[in-house]
């Protein structure tokens, strides 16, 4: 039957199609700014905390405009460390979530931190705090989302389980949503299969008693 048929007999349903929603683009490089070389070669395997962090931003839809969520994961136990959420993509929202995982962490010597080559992460600023606390920087190869993808892969159960569930009325409700679900579910209660099914809390508890036992 024809098209228009469909779409008649379908309002007077009440039935609307599925579409997939526009999508932001979050990295945007500083040509102005070179990138730091791949490090992690998608080899995202580290063998303690505070060895490898993962860093990405995401966007979040809301009917008073998006909601940008920077984060920061440990690769070793994949809790969230750092992150923040902003109405804008500027190198604050990214640095803020750096702040909080390096002041929750203090990390030693021999962090790597791995992100995309956007323009939060190449700025002087962010570059300088790295460089402060003697973190190597690691960025992915232009246009190669799998060169980071244990960040895609949690921001992709992030808007499974929570973000795309609704739609969202205000800033403040979707960060409201995303806080309770990083520090209440995801790091304390989500078991990860890769973790012996634990959640990335619980893992590095148990591995700080095993140290202090040895």
């Amino acid at each position: 039957c024809a098209r228009k048929r469909v779409a008649r007999l379908m309002r007077a349903a009440g039935l609307v199609g599925c579409h997939r929603r526009r999508r932001v683009r979050t990295t945007v490089a500083d040509p102005a700014r070179p990138p730091a070389p791949n490090l992690v070669a998608r080899d995202f395997a580290a063998p303690a905390p505070n060895r490898l962090w993962l860093g990405d931003i995401t966007y979040i839809a809301t009917r008073e405009g998006w909601l940008y969520l920077a984060v920061l994961l440990d690769a070793h136990s994949r809790r969230v460390i750092g992150w923040a959420m902003a109405d804008h993509l500027r190198a604050g929202l990214a640095l803020d979530a750096l702040t909080m995982a390096l002041s929750q962490r203090r990390p030693g010597a021999g962090l790597v931190h791995h992100t995309d080559r956007g323009c939060q992460y190449t700025a002087a600023a962010y570059q300088a705090v790295l460089a402060e606390r003697g973190v190597t920087a690691s960025m992915s190869r232009s246009g190669e989302c799998l060169d980071n993808a244990m960040a895609e892969s949690f921001f992709a159960t992030l808007k499974a389980e929570v973000v795309d569930a609704q739609i969202w009325p205000s800033r403040a409700a979707a960060r409201t949503a995303v806080f309770e679900w990083i520090e209440v579910f995801y790091n304390r209660q989500r078991r990860h299969s890769a973790l012996a099914y634990q959640p990335p809390a619980v893992f590095e508890e148990v591995l700080l008693l095993s140290c202090l036992a040895a």
